[in-house]
């Protein structure tokens, strides 16, 4: 029996049965089956069902979004936040997926040639507990859109978030078996990956785990595309502005309790406002409102697991211990981790080196630009990078001398139906959203016409 267990108070909110191997094998069955016919439909009957999907997000969310809290802790004004999102994910697939997959015409010798690009199949999504809605539905979106089909291995604690994801293709009248939540332990995931049913694989989550996938998948020749973490910087020029800076930078670390892949782990600010900047930051840090996570007014929640609690409490740990200093918070009880600031962070310390996946940010300081570079890309993340500057010149100056797959200027980094989103390094490789996020599982078919 999987089990999902509310972090805020340890009681058990869902259970479900994991499927047999002959369960999901049906189950994967039934998905290419499916397939053979919903590639065939067309763009406009697509993007219909697809506009419903997103009005069933948003006439269901607060159902959807209790749910996710629930299970995983994110504050309920969060969650919805994270729901209406999907929402807007779909409706962009509906519009422009026709646009991103017509055909590209190439001038040769041929009487005719161009690129078309083709559904693939069936590909698993592996996903995380952190969004338990919006990491499927920027895959979903743009893959169903794309003619394929999508079969679901979320996260154990988050299993009834999955049920309800897939509830959401059926009240939009989606065909059956278009996307299917297989209720199952990781474990599983190696023969899923094998099933010759199976095309590809999408995985957001741990390096280990992508590891795990993109060896697996790579044995059988299939592609992968991982979306794995990150240790994002904000670095803090001393002719920003200081208040804008001060908001974005509080939003960057804390939004989700922290845990987020995109999240700005890593303060880096010119040492002669680094007073000034911390000082005003622990200041906004007291102020963020702890509580449960069902209170419209909470900010800080509770992390997912009382065990991943615990890593970070040892990451600050070994922090402190090396010489760094606790500004304010600290502290720990079970899930709950106090918002956390540490100041005199060295690039050989766990909250510089490592990823960390909650509500501590620690703060490193630097002299000249090419100093702030290279503290930035000393990371063996390469996810985002966030600048504050008022000096444009500069920023874009810097821009391609930073090793990450996204920089972002005088604002955090998040993810954006418009934009690539992806990382460089152990954050992985391949993109979602955008042109780019839909191209990766088709078939670029080249196609020819000789006239004799």
């Amino acid at each position: 029996m999987i089990q999902s267990i509310n972090p805020y108070n340890q009681q058990v909110v869902f259970e479900t049965k994991e499927l047999t191997k002959k369960e999901t094998e049906a189950a994967i069955d039934a998905a290419h089956k499916r397939f053979l016919s919903w590639r065939k439909t067309p763009y406009s009957e697509r993007s219909k069902l697809m506009h419903a999907a997103a009005a069933e997000l948003k006439k269901n969310k607060q159902e959807y979004a209790e749910t996710m809290t629930l299970e995983m802790g994110k504050p309920i004004a969060q969650s919805i936040a994270e729901i209406e999102k999907c929402a807007w994910v779909c409706e962009y697939y509906a519009e422009h997926a026709e646009q991103h997959l017509a055909n590209k015409p190439i001038d040769t010798d041929a009487a005719a040639s161009y690129v078309s690009y083709e559904p693939i199949g069936v590909v698993l999504a592996v996903m995380p507990w952190n969004y338990p809605f919006w990491q499927v539905f920027r895959f979903a979106a743009p893959a169903l859109m794309a003619g394929n089909i999508g079969i679901l291995k979320h996260a154990s604690n988050v299993m009834q978030s999955a049920a309800n994801i897939q509830k959401v293709f059926e009240r939009a009248g989606f065909p059956k078996a278009c996307f299917t939540h297989l209720p199952l332990s990781s474990s599983k995931i190696e023969a899923i990956i094998k099933n010759p049913k199976v095309k590809a694989v999408t995985l957001t989550g741990s390096k280990p785990a992508g590891s795990a996938v993109a060896s697996t998948a790579g044995s059988e020749i299939k592609k992968s595309v991982l979306e794995l973490g990150g240790s994002n910087a904000l670095v803090v020029f001393e002719d920003c502005n200081l208040e804008e800076t001060l908001k974005t930078a509080l939003q960057a670390r804390f939004q989700n309790t922290g845990q987020s892949c995109i999240a700005g782990k890593r303060l880096i600010v010119h040492k002669n406002i680094a007073k000034e900047f911390t000082d005003n930051y622990v200041k906004a840090v007291r102020e963020l409102k702890s509580g449960d996570p069902m209170d419209e007014d909470t900010f800080i929640g509770v992390m997912a697991r009382p065990d991943l609690a615990e890593e970070l409490a040892a990451q600050l740990e070994a922090s402190v211990k090396a010489g760094a200093e606790i500004l304010i918070g600290g502290k720990r009880d079970k899930a709950y981790f106090e918002p956390t600031v540490v100041t005199g962070i060295t690039s050989e310390m766990s909250l510089f080196k490592e990823e960390t996946f909650g509500p501590v940010i620690g703060i490193t300081t630097f002299e000249t630009e090419e100093e702030a570079v290279d503290l930035v890309n000393q990371s063996d993340f390469g996810l985002g990078v966030s600048v504050f500057t008022e000096d444009m010149q500069r920023a874009k100056k810097l821009v391609p001398l930073f090793d990450d797959g996204a920089v972002f200027v005088n604002e955090l980094v998040k993810s954006d139906p418009r934009l690539p989103f992806g990382g460089t390094k152990i954050s992985g490789y391949g993109r979602e959203l955008s042109a780019d996020g839909i191209l990766e599982f088709v078939n670029r078919k080249t196609v020819y016409f000789n006239k004799y």
